[in-house]
């Protein structure tokens, strides 16, 4: 059916009515008061999410420019970098290190695995004379589907001394993240995830300890350049045009999420995570992701066997206007993620879960009719939503 499709892809992720219509109205002038306004809420609401008092610097850029000015800002060439890399966006995190010249580097995981802070503590106790300047991570994988331990990571990085990078594109605003308590230096988000709004905001929380990296860094910049944004953000606005429609429906989103309130959002993607993984198993397919490493925004599922990926993507989308995504590199066709992040509800999930049942059952899969719907009545009679 026309204008009837349904994302659920791991970004861009589906847009309130209410920020659509924000966007829809006619731009205001991004060097007036009204605009400052509007700007300097959203400011300080986006760091009520990440839960912090550091600064944070909006950029008409994807996540993958927040993460590039991560990189120039801090690291010389030849600084010690080190990635933990458990799928394609931390292995982009050090393929920009890298391009900028760092000393790489990488503890890798297996696809669909977290990385073991037992490895962590290994190569961090053997930088004896601690030349490692930066660790970056990735908190929630979106190739994969698998979550990061921050709170059994990041401990470490801090005792040993380096810049900790968080790579939290697909999970903040959607899974617990503290940034302050957790001493993230640099956090890196964007706007087509949790945010509900559209591609083309990427959010940078620069820490003190950040800020003092920047100061002796040689490395050339302009467009995201950090001293250019904090001066700018003295006067409540931005150093170059920033996009003021998706600035001004953010603010719009972020009142909507400061309603719901974090802690309520975290508990809401938790469920609907839960509530997915359980029907995909009773419909007797494979999960990439352990249940105890499972990011609670996106979900990576191995197809039955003789069933291709582009046939159930394809199933999807011409008999139930969904759209769900096929895996990364060399998870292309062997995997399919659906994406439960942003404006998301039950409801939605389990429209997916009976897409995904109908889809498989008409490509020749096995699985007993209903058994998605059975999980989750089951799991409504354990909670509070359904007492006996």
């Amino acid at each position: 059916m026309q204008d009837k499709d349904f994302l659920m892809i791991p970004g861009p992720t589906p847009v309130p009515e209410s920020v659509l219509l924000a966007l829809a109205k006619h731009p205001i002038g991004h060097r007036s008061k009204e605009f400052s306004k509007i700007f300097s809420s959203v400011n300080e609401k986006l760091k009520a999410v990440a839960k912090t008092q550091n600064d944070v610097f909006i950029y008409t850029a994807s996540g993958t420019g927040a993460m590039e000015a991560a990189i120039s800002n801090t690291i010389n060439a030849g600084d010690k970098v080190l990635s933990l890399v458990i799928g394609v966006f931390g292995q982009r995190f050090a393929d920009i290190a890298k391009l900028y010249g760092a000393d790489l580097e990488i503890i890798k995981a297996e696809m669909g695995k977290a990385i073991d802070p037992k490895d962590l503590k290994a190569k961090l106790a053997a930088d004896t004379e601690r030349k490692i300047k930066a660790v970056t991570l990735t908190h929630s994988e979106t190739s994969t589907g698998t979550a990061n331990n921050l709170k059994a990571l990041i401990p470490l990085i801090k005792e040993h001394g380096a810049l900790v990078m968080v790579d939290a594109v697909t999970s903040l605003g959607c899974m617990e993240l503290d940034t302050d308590e957790l001493g993230i230096d640099i956090l890196v988000s964007g706007s087509q995830k949790g945010f509900m709004v559209p591609p083309g905001l990427s959010f940078i929380f620069v820490s003190d300890k950040a800020m003092a990296a920047k100061a002796v860094c040689k490395q050339p910049g302009y467009y995201f350049c950090w001293n250019q944004a904090k001066k700018a953000l003295a006067d409540n606005t931005t150093p170059w045009t920033p996009n003021v429609s998706l600035i001004i429906a953010l603010n719009v989103a972020l009142d909507m999420m400061m309603a719901e309130g974090i802690d309520q959002i975290t508990a809401r993607h938790k469920r609907l995570r839960d509530i997915l993984r359980t029907g995909i198993k009773a419909l007797n397919l494979k999960l990439l992701a352990e249940d105890e490493t499972a990011s609670a925004a996106i979900t990576a599922i191995y197809p039955p066997e003789n069933i291709a990926v582009p046939a159930i993507r394809a199933a999807f989308k011409n008999d139930w206007n969904i759209v769900v995504a096929n895996g990364q590199k060399e998870l292309l066709d062997k995997i399919f993620r659906m994406g439960h992040l942003g404006f998301v509800s039950e409801r939605d999930i389990l429209t997916g879960l009976t897409a995904l049942e109908a889809v498989l059952i008409k490509l020749g899969h096995k699985c007993d009719a209903g058994a998605a719907i059975k999980a989750y009545q089951e799991i409504l009679k354990e909670s509070e939503l359904c007492p006996a």
